[in-house]
């Protein structure tokens, strides 16, 4: 298939040459040139432009940083909407809040081209990898359409439902995910403060009620679970600053839907406090820094 590839960063990079493994045919587009001529080295075609890089293809796929992102690339005289053919599949997998992508795909629907929300979890490491799951919202028809293209890149492939539900899932998810490390850097910070060692303790919560994905498996404490960023200087993993993104997206899409999130919005400050005393490019699992002051 011909596939236009926008937004070649940490995710868009890994994602992009899975596709060109299986055997698909890419022109990609990014602001850093570099990006761009890596690809090209392995088979990609390169674009100058938005514009360029949609025509002549079946599908195109964004992966962006922000909504304001997303906005600009998808709308205005030399966004992707006013440049593609219609008929032709649009997927972006930005993580961005769900109001924005339910304008981008009413608009990607009044200009005939089927449109879905395709966000990701699984990190660099399951983008490298092709294990990523896909959080999908859009119509049904578009998201079996996508499916073969998705497979290339992941392994848990998930129909939402309506547009913008695939964002729903993602900031949801990500929401208690950092309330979940929040509580168990809490309380091995604590169980060290008062005598307990760390590996034994965190060996008791792993049999216990107090287990989640964040105690076993990304314990953020230094020398508990080997493979996780906290054995590696908070290096790599998903960063704080992006956990502190996501937490954004939640409250405000919470605030506009009037509904309260107070777990959520402590969560937002607390990473928001880690992000200003400057570890914002560490894991998110630093956040335990927090409550190791002394």
């Amino acid at each position: 298939m011909k596939i236009a590839f926008i937004g070649l960063g940490n995710m868009g990079t890994p994602m992009a040459r899975n596709l060109l493994k299986h055997g698909h045919t890419l022109t990609v587009f990014d602001l850093n040139h570099a990006l761009v001529t890596a690809l090209t080295e392995v088979g990609a075609h390169a674009a100058t432009s938005i514009a360029t890089c949609v025509k002549n293809v079946e599908t195109v796929i964004t992966m962006l940083p922000s909504s304001p992102h997303v906005r600009s690339v998808y709308t205005g005289e030399a966004g992707i909407l006013a440049n593609v053919a219609k008929g032709i599949l649009l997927i972006d997998s930005s993580t961005i809040d769900p109001h924005t992508a339910r304008d981008i795909a009413m608009d990607a629907r009044a200009n005939a081209t089927p449109m879905i929300d395709a966000p990701v979890s699984g990190g660099t490491g399951g983008a490298e990898a092709a294990t990523l799951t896909f959080m999908v919202g859009g119509e049904l028809s578009a998201f079996e359409r996508a499916k073969p293209l998705l497979d290339c890149m992941g392994k848990n492939i998930v129909h939402c439902g309506g547009a913008g539900n695939g964002q729903v899932a993602k900031i949801c998810n990500n929401m208690m995910l950092a309330i979940e490390m929040l509580a168990t850097a809490e309380g091995m910070a604590l169980a060290v403060k008062l005598g307990m060692d760390a590996k034994v303790f965190a060996a008791i919560v792993n049999t216990s009620s107090g287990r989640s994905w964040s105690s076993d498996t990304y314990n953020p404490y230094p020398g508990v679970v080997p493979t996780a960023p906290a054995n590696r200087g908070y290096s790599g993993g998903f960063g704080a600053d992006l956990m502190l993104k996501d937490l954004t997206l939640v409250t405000d899409a919470a605030k506009s839907a009037k509904q309260p999130v107070m777990m959520a919005a402590a969560a937002q400050q607390l990473y928001q406090m880690h992000s200003a005393m400057g570890h914002g490019a560490l894991d998110f699992s630093s956040i335990i820094k927090l409550y190791q002051q002394d």
